[in-house]
């Protein structure tokens, strides 16, 4: 996916074409209005193009691509992504593997610091009890080094839409991305979708990719903070048992108070403004989550989703002081299974 990124195209396409390792590769443009589209002719004619008419955003904009796409699989690749030698192949044998994986992720590592994961993915998406996401690798701002630690691959909560393989029959069958989270957050929405329908999704530690990060919007941009506060509360009221909604969704509003107090004791108001936005617009449109929830499959509990930490984030970095994944103590998701009733039959 692309909008205005002519030089992130010229800066890492070719990686992509050359270790594509026979699988075709498309570009979606989301109505550029830089010179994307005449880069993609002029400098890369054997690269597939798809032009949008408008920007849809990164979640429709997927939707519409892939539906002109036949193929098994598809891989959601951003365009400041840098693909290594042989990063496909691990990625294939696991999906060869397991015939219910609907998607899964290689590791990410920083683009502009190679020996540390990258913020967006890292060693791949775990969820605490009240829905926030992390990475193995990744605790808010806080990078580990990569020393080998996550090299595994196990089940996660979700998988990075930075660089995600996807089973194109699940895809499809689950509608795609969540159109009305036009963006961030909508691959977490589909990965928990996938496990409450009875699929898989998976982190692949044999494959390595660099990403740079915050390509399309920058990290402190009101608009982000307006999507990520806005899809974070449509997250959980989409895929939480009712068992767990209201005390999640209670807490939550009453943290993201305390997350715009702090924005106004840091000066950024319209940061704080964006997130009294967010549940407006939350609120606005009640009826059309209600509905999506409605729609959902039946929704797993924390206990049974794998990648969820039963404890608080946000109570374990800013209060204990447990600032690395392994500080958090979460065993492993393979080891969690095996000691499950019937994980052996």
């Amino acid at each position: 996916m692309n909008w205005n990124g002519q030089e992130l195209l010229r800066q890492f396409l070719p990686s992509v074409l050359a270790y594509a390792d026979g699988a075709r590769v498309i570009v979606a443009d989301n109505a550029s209005t830089d010179d994307s589209v005449g880069v993609l002719r002029r400098e890369f004619p054997g690269v597939e193009l798809i032009q949008h008419a408008e920007n849809l955003g990164f979640c429709e904009g997927y939707n519409h691509a892939l539906r002109q796409v036949d193929a098994a699989y598809y891989v959601l690749l951003n365009s400041d992504v840098a693909v290594t030698p042989g990063w496909l192949q691990p990625l294939r044998a696991l999906f060869a593997e397991r015939p219910h994986l609907a998607a899964c992720q290689p590791k990410i590592r920083s683009y502009a610091e190679p020996a540390k994961f990258e913020y967006a993915g890292a060693g791949g998406g775990y969820l605490d009890k009240l829905g926030y996401p992390f990475c193995r690798g990744r605790l808010f701002d806080t990078l580990e080094p990569d020393t080998g630690q996550y090299d595994d691959a196990q089940p996660v909560a979700w998988a990075t839409g930075a660089c995600m393989v996807v089973r194109a029959a699940a895809w499809h069958a689950l509608g795609g991305l969540e159109k009305a989270f036009f963006a961030h957050m909508e691959e977490i929405d589909l990965c928990w979708r996938f496990w409450n329908a009875g699929y898989e999704v998976w982190y692949q530690g044999g494959s390595t990719v660099y990403h740079v990060g915050g390509g399309t919007l920058p990290k402190s941009n009101p608009r982000k903070t307006y999507l990520n506060f806005r899809n974070g509360l449509a997250l959980v009221y989409k895929n939480l048992p009712k068992s767990e909604l209201a005390r999640v969704l209670i807490t939550r509003v009453a943290l993201d108070w305390v997350a715009a107090v702090r924005f106004l004791a840091q000066g950024a108001t319209a940061d704080a403004r964006a997130i009294l936005r967010a549940h407006r617009d939350f609120l606005h449109h009640r009826l059309y989550w209600k509905q999506r929830r409605q729609q959902a499959h039946p929704m797993l509990g924390v206990t049974e989703r794998p990648g969820t930490y039963p404890g608080s984030l946000v109570w374990a970095y800013f209060v204990q002081g447990k600032h690395t994944f392994p500080a958090l103590g979460i065993p492993s998701a393979l080891a969690k299974q095996s000691q499950q009733p019937g994980a052996n039959r």
